[in-house]
């Protein structure tokens, strides 16, 4: 038997008709194996000629908005709240806050994400030089901090006299002082005009906490903080408007007439992008929704869904959505497809849906059915350019509620927008979560999720990079050197998948142990 020089092994593979594997065209044909979802294929792997690090995980949330990773909270009351999306921003990602609360508790969550990082701080609080101790001191504790740039009428705008730093009240122990009586005076300023990074350099080496900005006049008319320059270097990747510098945030409404007030709320907190949370989204009521947003707050992008066919995408584009999600009955607290038989597997969803909307330029998110990296990286080889995230994010530390113990293991509560738990809480003006699923007028509730609880994850400061290398490792095993393109890629052909059965999938995870404890990070 004659055999072929191994010198020509690459070469020879021209001689075959067509790469191995699937193209994701041929994966996705549906009238071969019906719908499909993440753990019905694996995607082949590719070259590796670069390492993990350089790999780029930028990525489309709108047609206007861009994060340096594609990671998104879903807008779920045991998920994402003020502490969650500040720190989801910091990582890279974005939070969208729930509305399952009174609108001004939406807005004032909005307000604490937007005044965690500033650029200019262009509403600064002032104190009056005749200002108590006891005051300042009531202030520091409702605000948690200290410093204070101090006018002469206590008003801002207005003419700058001095600041109170937290060093100059720590040892005062008389209460009834004034202000005036221990406040810096030797003030190191910068005047209007300033870019951030020119600021930044004059804060870096005056070594000061705060630098006040003023006009050719002294008056007050912005303020920088340290704080915010030392989460600029430990935040490098963190999601910021481009104008105000301060962080993203997302927020979800409905699409009932309150939720336009809601909204307007929500605009005056600062918000960046609007998610409009609806089960089934091609809908009048969203149709009329997104053309309102657009036409009242033409600034604010609009994140439309849910959908799971071009058919539903298709109007909503029209509407002027400015993104999709995607997803219908795939979370795992979500039985919408069990007890309405509605939905789709989410793998088709995700890859029909993308490969429409990207005709229009309308970034896609895929939400619900995510359960591991691996999982994120399909979503984004089958289209989508963000995936949302419910049940991978609930139970870290930063997402809301008390851990409790059962059977020895620290958990969270963890439970579906659409559950009973969650329809049944009410606010003054009507309840958020059933408006979701067209159900604000039922005398009965009909569940389409589940509460339950999952295992303490620890925090997302730990758990986010996790991730976020954790997709840098697999596109590098797949031979691209970005998220986009690892989608790219991919509906060229170029990236090939294969098609695994029950078989295939039990034989890649764990099997044939006694016992095994499983740690993903530390």
């Amino acid at each position: 038997m004659s055999f072929i020089d191994p010198a020509t092994a690459v070469q020879h593979l021209a001689s075959y008709k067509s790469k191995d594997g699937l193209s994701v065209h041929e994966l996705m044909d549906s009238t071969i194996r019906g719908g499909l979802t993440y753990n019905d294929f694996l995607v082949l792997p590719g070259k590796i000629d670069f390492p993990s690090s350089v790999v780029s995980l930028e990525s489309k949330l709108t047609k206007n908005i861009t994060l340096k990773s594609p990671f998104v909270s879903a807008p779920m009351d045991t998920v994402t709240e003020a502490d969650m999306a500040i720190h989801m921003a910091l990582l890279g990602g974005i939070g969208i806050i729930h509305h399952n609360c009174s609108a001004e508790d939406q807005a004032e969550m909005v307000k604490q994400v937007k005044k965690f990082e500033n650029g200019f701080i262009n509403d600064p609080v002032v104190l009056s030089p005749e200002t108590t101790i006891g005051e300042v001191k009531a202030l520091k504790q409702r605000l948690g901090f200290a410093g204070f740039p101090v006018t002469e009428n206590g008003k801002f705008p207005g003419k700058l006299v001095g600041i109170l730093t937290s060093r100059d009240i720590q040892f005062h122990e008389n209460l009834e002082s004034k202000v005036s009586e221990i406040m810096t005076t030797d003030l190191v300023t910068a005047k209007k005009g300033i870019t951030l990074s020119q600021a930044n350099d004059i804060l870096r080496k005056s070594k000061k906490g705060k630098l006040p900005i003023v006009d050719e006049n002294g008056q007050l008319v912005s303020l920088l903080s340290r704080t915010d320059l030392s989460k600029n270097l430990n935040f490098p990747n963190a999601s910021k408007s481009a104008d105000t510098k301060q962080l993203l945030c997302g927020a979800a409404i409905g699409t009932l007439d309150t939720d336009k007030e809601r909204l307007a709320l929500l605009v005056n907190a600062g918000l960046d992008v609007v998610v409009i949370d609806s089960s089934q989204g091609n809908s009048v009521f969203q149709i009329n929704m997104i053309k309102f947003i657009k036409e009242t707050y033409p600034s604010i992008d609009v994140i439309a869904g849910n959908v799971v066919t071009r058919e539903q995408a298709a109007e909503l584009i029209v509407a002027g959505a400015d993104a999709l999600k995607i997803g219908m009955g795939s979370g795992s607290i979500c039985i919408t497809q069990e007890v309405m038989a509605c939905g789709r597997p989410q793998g088709t969803a995700v890859y029909s849906v993308s490969q429409f909307a990207h005709q229009f330029g309308i970034p896609t998110i895929a939400d619900g059915g995510v359960q591991n990296i691996g999982h994120i990286t399909k979503a984004i080889a089958l289209g989508a350019s963000c995936v949302m995230m419910g049940s991978m994010l609930a139970g870290t530390t930063e997402s809301p509620g008390d851990y409790f113990y059962r059977d020895g293991k620290r958990l969270k509560s963890y439970r579906g927008m659409g559950s009973i738990d969650a329809m049944k809480k009410t606010d003054v003006k009507g309840n958020a979560s059933t408006s979701r699923y067209f159900s604000e007028s039922d005398a009965v509730f009909v569940a389409q999720g589940v509460s339950g609880s999952v295992v303490d994850k620890g925090s997302v400061k730990k758990y986010i990079p996790y991730l976020y290398n954790g997709l840098q490792h697999s596109c590098q095993d797949i031979g691209v050197k970005s998220a986009k393109a690892l989608a790219d890629e991919s509906k060229s052909g170029n990236i090939r998948f294969e098609f695994r059965t029950a078989s295939a999938q039990l034989e890649g995870g764990v099997h044939n142990l006694h016992s095994y404890e499983k740690r993903l990070y530390n």
